[in-house]
């Protein structure tokens, strides 16, 4: 060891004896100390998830503005435009067919949800391949009735039974295997088993693989903290309530008068006593005799439970990146909510941008792998989150058209029609429809310019 390492030895000692806790260890174990997991497995998210109420809001608002409408699989044309902008092809046309009758972004938005809850869910694929679930997928005929069902399935129901080992292979440390329990997880009425080949399996996850993390990890010991203010508060209200009794007996009172009273043996007194107290302590509007005896309820002193709530609650929004107010649903400042809902609309929009859409395009590249869907330059045709509504396109539509009224003295406007049509979403007007009007008046003044023929008289007989 060198002269500096041994001279930094003895710095820290010194140290540690000066300010015990904050240099060389740490000062206090969070996870002894404050009862918080070491680990938070699937299991202990997925009951978060199902049993604390901020933890479900934090999930399924995210899924839910992620998904708030669904996508359309569209392909680039031969000329380089989107198909978003032209009419739609046979072959989309019986895409969306196929996926509606699938419910296919549905459950894509089930194993979003499943994926936030643990590390990962999956996507399993049914094909019409004549094949055995644990068999790999060569081809697939029918085309898009190929595809039979898609399974979202949770981390808990699904796990890797063997793995590629060959250091010499495409796939090393990759699955080779999976098994599926439906039964893990939930209740199910027919539950199902079995080996599936990694074929069939679409990996849903922050980066397509098993490692991801859950969402609900960072913000977990929040969840407790929020578990234990809560559970205090009700307990302490319904004690206070109804609270127990503290039973002081008097110096001078004599228990075998009390015995006698009562009609039981001395060594029986106390049993009677609990009886009474037992039977006080079933209803409201019960009273209690005693003779030589004071009884004094016993009262839980409780703090304002909202400022703990609020800290623990505003730490576990954070940890969602979602705004206070929208997670718990509170409106209370139209500027403040405006803000809050703009920042949570380009949350998901990212959210959407680098996890949704790829995993969505890694199920498609799949479809083409096995002959489902031909191999084209497929593109996702999804509405932007972060736009304004229509009332707001509306109004900015109306401030444009008022800039055009100030400049009219100039003669030149701003903004022209189509201009105001593109921001009001509307497609621009068609050359027809340019000239309508002025062909009509043209018309209207060709009919009054032309001069009146008056009827001729009928020939002689």
């Amino acid at each position: 060891m060198s002269a500096r390492q041994l001279l930094a030895n003895v710095a820290t000692r010194s140290l540690q004896a000066m300010f015990p806790g904050y240099f060389g260890a740490a000062k206090h174990n969070h996870t002894a100390d404050f009862g918080y997991p070491a680990l938070v497995d699937f299991n202990t998210a997925y009951e978060a998830y199902t049993r604390n109420g901020l933890a479900n809001a934090g999930v399924d608002k995210t899924v839910e503005k992620t998904w708030q409408d669904m996508p359309y699989l569209q392909e680039f044309q031969r000329d380089g435009t989107k198909g978003g902008n032209q009419k739609e092809t046979k072959v989309e046309a019986d895409i969306r067919q196929r996926f509606a009758d699938l419910r296919l972004w549905q459950q894509m938005a089930e194993a979003d949800r499943r994926g936030m809850v643990g590390r990962y869910s999956v996507l399993i694929l049914r094909f019409a391949d004549s094949k055995q679930l644990r068999e790999p997928v060569d081809r697939v005929n029918g085309g898009l009735a190929g595809l039979v069902e898609v399974i979202p399935a949770w981390e808990g129901q699904i796990k890797p039974s063997a793995w590629d080992t060959d250091q010499t292979s495409e796939g090393y440390g990759q699955p080779t295997m999976y098994q599926f329990n439906e039964a893990a997880v939930g209740e199910t009425a027919q539950p199902r088993n079995f080996d599936i080949h990694p074929d069939r399996v679409i990996v849903w996850s922050r980066d397509g693989t098993l490692n991801g993390r859950s969402a609900l990890e960072p913000g977990y010991n929040d969840l407790l903290s929020l578990s234990k203010i809560i559970g205090a508060g009700g307990e302490g209200f319904y004690k206070n309530a109804k609270s127990g009794l503290s039973i002081e007996i008097d110096k001078d009172a004599k228990l075998e008068s009390m015995a006698a009273a009562m009609g039981v043996q001395t060594t029986d007194v106390v049993d009677k006593i609990d009886e009474q107290v037992e039977s006080f302590n079933r209803g409201f509007d019960k009273s209690l005799m005693t003779q030589g005896m004071k009884v004094t309820p016993i009262q839980v002193s409780l703090p304002s439970p909202e400022h703990f709530f609020a800290v623990a609650a505003q730490s576990f929004a954070a940890s969602m990146k979602i705004p206070m107010k929208i997670l718990v649903g509170s409106q209370t400042g139209e500027r403040a909510s405006t803000e809050d809902a703009e920042e949570w609309s380009r949350t998901c929009m990212g959210r959407r941008t680098n996890q949704v859409i790829p995993a969505i395009m890694t199920f498609v590249g799949r479809l083409e792998q096995v002959g489902i869907l031909p191999a084209r330059d497929w593109f996702l045709s999804w509405s932007d989150l972060t736009d304004a509504s229509l009332s707001d396109k509306v109004a900015l539509a109306d401030k444009m058209a008022d800039v055009n009224v100030k400049m009219k003295d100039t003669g030149e406007f701003v903004f022209t029609i189509d201009d105001m049509r593109g921001v009001a979403d509307r497609e621009p007007l068609s050359e027809a429809d340019k000239y309508r009007d002025e062909g009509d008046d043209d018309e209207e003044q060709d009919a009054v310019d032309l001069p009146e023929i008056e009827d001729e008289p009928a020939p002689a007989a």
